[in-house]
């Protein structure tokens, strides 16, 4: 493939990543907001856990349909128009008060956008050298920062506006997928393998005792993981953030510095280390969480939210890199795929349905403290250009009751707490039981 041709597939497919990502990155950060500022802070749990379900969907609906039968561009263009209509729907419902209805068109949401990230590294992998995929996969993340970003300057971080621009944007992009390079189905003609769907070989890996812990600290770990993509946003604007949007996508910046760094500190520290300290990260940020809750120490709250490049980098792609390593060639897909499966889906599942159970008793503290600051506030009419200067400004109304503030801040203290305690004691078992000298010696 010539040069021109290379720089033509990679714009087109970079700004492809960025638009999927501002779709998820749109709603998906401050859904807590939201519907709690609805009446509807009984469905955040479930709402969250539409994405793990979805996750375990995707791959059968790709080894099974997309794969096989049709292009991956088409697919995708498909699945996002299809997944921004049923976004365009959310709106409505969650001013019915419907929480059914509002459930069933995530569910649907998610279950057309998850594919799409498969599809789109198909079509990545498939058009461009591998060694320029990195560079590509960057605009995804950078797409998730802009998304946060255009809620804090507009003031959406709890609007219901954020489901118009993602559905939208998906609208948008669907189209857009027709104009991918043609990716024909990679499992055309091929018979059915339903070993390598459903994982099978995979699973004996996990008779190797190392691999086993590796496997099951991974999923044990995302439980308490699972709490801050689903409740940082409301604890954030309890404490005075003024868009929780914009402050999150901090976490997102330091993802991408991390990530450059991964390979260096690979080499260092070896698989063992660089997981423990994703792991321990989760405690640290979780720590900070509680006590700068008490303390009104916003610099905790920021250096948290900024850990997210260890807690991500650290602990998810060496994970990925590791299972790369020890699986046989023939068995590599199958092994990431049966990780996403118990991370990403089994994990995170259980996850959001413990963080919601662990709410319930911050819910109306929380709940009213959130109308408290929103009745203090004076009505404003800012400049785009003065509320952008705000996106990170952290401010508690005049007015707001003190007792209240306090009695809020010890519950959400005793909220992340609790998994700061279970991510601890599952770092010590995988560092008392992981030992994988091959892999470090590997490294």
């Amino acid at each position: 493939m010539n040069q021109p041709n290379v720089r033509s597939m990679y714009l087109r497919i970079s700004l492809m990543m960025f638009l999927q990502f501002f779709v998820w990155g749109s709603w998906f950060v401050t859904l807590f907001l939201i519907l709690g500022k609805h009446g509807l802070a009984s469905i955040i749990g479930d709402s969250y856990g539409t994405a793990p379900i979805a996750a375990i969907v995707a791959p059968l609906f790709l080894g099974l349909v997309a794969d096989r039968f049709f292009s991956s561009e088409r697919v995708m263009a498909v699945l996002f128009l299809l997944g921004g209509a049923l976004m365009l729907a959310v709106p409505s419902a969650i001013e019915q008060g419907n929480g059914q209805l509002v459930w069933i068109l995530f569910t649907g949401h998610m279950l057309c956008f998850m594919p799409t990230l498969g599809l789109g590294n198909t079509i990545a992998f498939t058009h461009l050298p591998r060694e320029v995929f990195p560079k590509t996969r960057v605009w995804g993340t950078i797409g998730w920062i802009a998304a946060g970003w255009v809620a804090g300057a507009l003031a959406w971080s709890d609007s219901l506006n954020l489901f118009v621009m993602a559905g939208v944007t998906s609208v948008l992009l669907g189209l857009f997928c027709f104009a991918l390079p043609n990716t024909p189905p990679p499992l055309r003609g091929k018979a059915l393998d339903l070993r390598s769907l459903f994982m099978v070989d995979a699973f004996r890996l996990l008779a190797r005792p190392v691999f086993f812990v590796f496997m099951l600290c991974s999923t044990l770990v995302c439980i308490p993981l699972a709490y801050y993509y689903s409740n940082t946003s409301g604890f954030l604007a309890n404490i005075g953030f003024e868009q929780a949007a914009s402050a999150m996508s901090i976490g997102q910046i330091s993802e991408i510095f991390f990530m450059l760094l991964v390979p260096f500190f690979f080499r260092k520290l070896g698989v063992k280390w660089m997981i423990l300290v994703g792991m321990l990260a989760w405690v640290l940020r979780y720590v900070l969480f509680a006590y700068g809750a008490t303390e009104q120490a916003v610099w905790m709250l920021f250096a948290g939210i900024a850990l997210h490049g260890i807690c991500y980098d650290f602990f998810f792609v060496t994970g990925f890199m590791y299972a790369d390593r020890v699986a046989p060639p023939a068995l590599r897909g199958q092994t990431q795929s049966m990780l996403v499966f118990f991370t990403q889906g089994i994990g995170m599942f259980v996850g959001f349905k413990v963080a919601a159970a662990k709410f319930a008793p911050v819910a109306d503290s929380s709940s009213a403290l959130g109308s408290a600051i929103t009745a203090a506030k004076a009505e404003e009419k800012l400049t785009f250009f003065r509320q952008m200067g705000r996106m990170f400004s952290v401010n508690m109304p005049d007015g707001v009751d003190v007792g209240l503030i306090s009695q809020s801040a010890q519950l959400w203290k005793q909220y992340w707490l609790f998994p700061a305690g279970m991510a601890a004691v599952i770092a010590v078992i995988f560092f008392v039981a992981f030992w994988d000298k091959s892999a470090e010696k590997d490294s």
